[in-house]
């Protein structure tokens, strides 16, 4: 593995980093106080502008498309300079990083040319319409259907965990259009317009106060037959597109993430009856630990770099890092509030940084699920990566109409 910028990416690294120096100044430190993704919506979409029209805004998508058509490194190389900033990007990652690049790959000239500019210039936000209440990570296994009248598609079902529904335009949806054929071939994706008639987002209340999350309910929703990305029956096909995405997305650490450095300073400046917390051997141990799996996760993503520096595709790295990563946040953020004692609850004041610390906790619950679940991933790694014999799939080739109902 080379960890070193090659000239050419030393060149773009310096001129992105000089830019941001100037373009992004306002952002250099975190905002004074928490805020909303719904408030932060001008904000975003005054950000996603600046970044478009300087040419920062899909760095990898073909130039076809309105993108740059540069590397992979070169959007990897973007993002850690912009990483160093709080610019509020989090709005567009999912439509840019997850749904665009679906729609440009499936979708019919006609969509590209109506739905992708606007997305990339920040006009129109985007949501991805997987999960269902009954199918869980189970893709496979959605119920929400559609059904062909004339020239539309008539959908009925509801969604669940949908990142910024409430707050999107459009989203890309999947749904069961042939109950009678095998689970995964039964199954069609459309584009879908999240302000028509019969469509309601019920944002979900989370443990850490906000509502990015929310059930999404059809009811009669018309969809022309125009918007149906890839083959009537393929949505399987073209949904692992999606997957792709979202778990090159997910896979990293988080951005502004606490690590084991957040856990030294805190330990350190808890004093129990033997003197400061840091000295006790099994604080020092948990710490120990924490630094391992930060820099496995580190040397980890640096392996992904180095094969996509040579042009090679993404392989399973991501899988082992997301699964080591929300693990990873997760206990290390319940042990720091454990060691905090009362002060790890407090919702005002407390311990320096504790307040980073639990938002670390309560965000990497959602983090273990988002991009297929922690098992899921073990799945995937043990098929895939250790050659494993494949789980028992009993009802892969049964009509999912014969599938009884969990």
């Amino acid at each position: 593995m080379d960890f070193n910028d090659t000239p050419g990416d030393a060149e773009y690294r310096a001129k992105a980093h000089a830019w941001l120096a100037t373009a992004a100044a306002e952002y250099r430190d975190p905002p004074a106080r928490a805020v909303s993704r719904g408030e932060n919506v001008p904000e975003s979409r005054k950000w996603q502008k600046i970044k478009h029209a300087a040419g920062y805004t899909g760095i990898t998508w073909p130039k076809a498309f309105g993108g740059q058509g540069l590397s992979p490194m070169h959007s990897i190389i973007f993002n850690q300079e912009q990483s160093k900033y709080h610019a509020p990007t989090e709005l567009f990652a999912i439509g840019l990083g997850m749904c665009i690049p679906t729609v440009f790959t499936h979708g019919s000239p006609a969509l590209i040319e109506r739905y992708v500019a606007k997305a990339l210039e920040g006009e129109e936000v985007w949501c991805q319409l997987f999960s269902e209440p009954s199918a869980g990570s189970d893709l496979a296994g959605i119920r929400t259907k559609a059904v062909r009248d004339g020239d539309d598609w008539v959908i009925d079902g509801q969604k669940v965990w949908t990142t910024n529904a409430h707050l999107s335009d459009f989203g890309i949806i999947v749904t069961r259009t042939d109950p009678s054929a095998p689970k995964h071939k039964g199954l069609t994706m459309f584009i879908v317009d999240m302000h028509a008639p019969g469509v309601e987002a019920r944002p979900l209340k989370q443990m850490s106060g906000g509502s990015d999350f929310n059930e999404v309910f059809f009811t009669g929703v018309r969809v022309s037959d125009s918007h149906r990305l890839g083959a009537v029956g393929d949505g399987w096909k073209v949904s692992l597109t999606t997957l792709m995405n979202e778990r090159l997305a997910v896979g990293g650490k988080p951005g502004h993430a606490p690590g084991y450095r957040d856990l030294m300073a805190l330990a350190a400046r808890i004093e129990t009856d033997m003197g400061p917390a840091i000295e006790a051997r099994d604080v020092r141990q948990r710490i120990a630990a924490t630094y391992i799996a930060d820099e496995g996760i580190k040397l980890t993503q640096m392996r992904a770099l180095s094969a996509l520096s040579k042009g090679e595709a993404p392989g399973p790295e991501q899988s082992i890092s997301k699964v080591v990563v929300a693990k990873t946040m997760q206990e290390m953020a319940a042990f720091a509030l454990d060691l905090s004692e009362a002060s790890g609850f407090t919702t005002t004041g407390g311990e320096p940084g504790i307040h980073k610390l639990q938002g670390s906790y309560m965000a990497s619950a959602g983090l273990r699920i988002a991009g297929g679940t922690d098992e899921i991933l073990r799945n995937i790694i043990a098929e895939r990566v250790l050659g494993l014999p494949g789980d028992m799939r009993p009802d892969k080739d049964t009509p999912f109409n014969e599938i009884r109902a969990a």
